[in-house]
């Protein structure tokens, strides 16, 4: 089974009117007047989609879709080709290669520990702070992290069930925790969810020393690392 998990807040839904045969939709609402076309199930309206994905893990721990692709409720700012994207993987699932995690999005970019290239000059961070990964990866690692973050921007993603249960699911509570008790805790978790499953994420010999790709259409072979887990469990 292929689970499309959707983190929504205002947007516009009616994309969900035209999914692939065979993908089954679970819709969380943090909106300020409810979902009455849509049935879904609410929650408060705190960790932006980092809240989302993980309270789903959280609570699904033992009933996980085999695939699940958690997006934001207008996935198409950051994917493009989202519907096309969709079509495929309920053809050919395997398609995420031996990662069990695929990142899903048109542009790969890179930040530092302390989001100067990226977050410090978003438009939307008026105040100019910045992003404390350093500290994040402290409140849910116990260690520093690395200096630079390389990641697929839109905080989206497919991931194999078995991959996520790799973990405890006492990680992803704490995990869970820090979504809503860490500064802009959602924008560190959008650079590390690869880091939080324990994958590899982007092939560094395949950026050879980009810090920004634009991505074409999916491809057969997108520049994700291999990496084992077992499937068939």
């Amino acid at each position: 089974m292929i689970e499309l998990v959707v983190a929504h807040y205002t947007e516009n839904l009616n994309w969900l009117r035209n999914l692939p045969t065979g993908l089954q939709k679970t819709v969380y609402d943090k909106s300020p007047e409810g979902l009455t076309e849509w049935e879904a199930i609410t929650l408060p309206n705190i960790g932006r989609e980092a809240h989302t994905y993980l309270h789903h893990i959280v609570s699904r721990y033992d009933s996980l879709a085999e695939w699940t692709i958690f997006c934001q409720g207008k996935p198409f700012d950051h994917a493009y080709d989202f519907k096309k994207t969709l079509r495929e993987f309920v053809a050919e699932p395997n398609m995420t290669g031996q990662t069990g995690f695929r990142w899903l999005g048109h542009l790969i970019d890179t930040d530092d520990n302390q989001g100067h290239r990226l977050f410090q000059p978003w438009s939307k961070n008026e105040d100019g702070r910045r992003l404390d990964l350093r500290g994040f990866h402290r409140a849910l690692f116990d260690t520093d992290g690395p200096e630079l973050y390389t990641f697929v921007l839109g905080a989206q993603f497919a991931i194999h069930r078995n991959v996520i249960c790799q973990k405890p699911v006492s990680f992803y509570e704490r995990a869970l925790a820090v979504s809503t008790s860490f500064p802009d805790a959602a924008h560190c978790f959008e650079r590390s969810w690869n880091k939080v499953f324990g994958v590899a994420g982007i092939d560094p010999d395949w950026l050879a020393g980009r810090i920004m790709v634009q991505l074409k259409p999916m491809k057969p072979k997108p520049p994700y690392v291999a990496s084992t887990f077992n499937q068939n469990s």
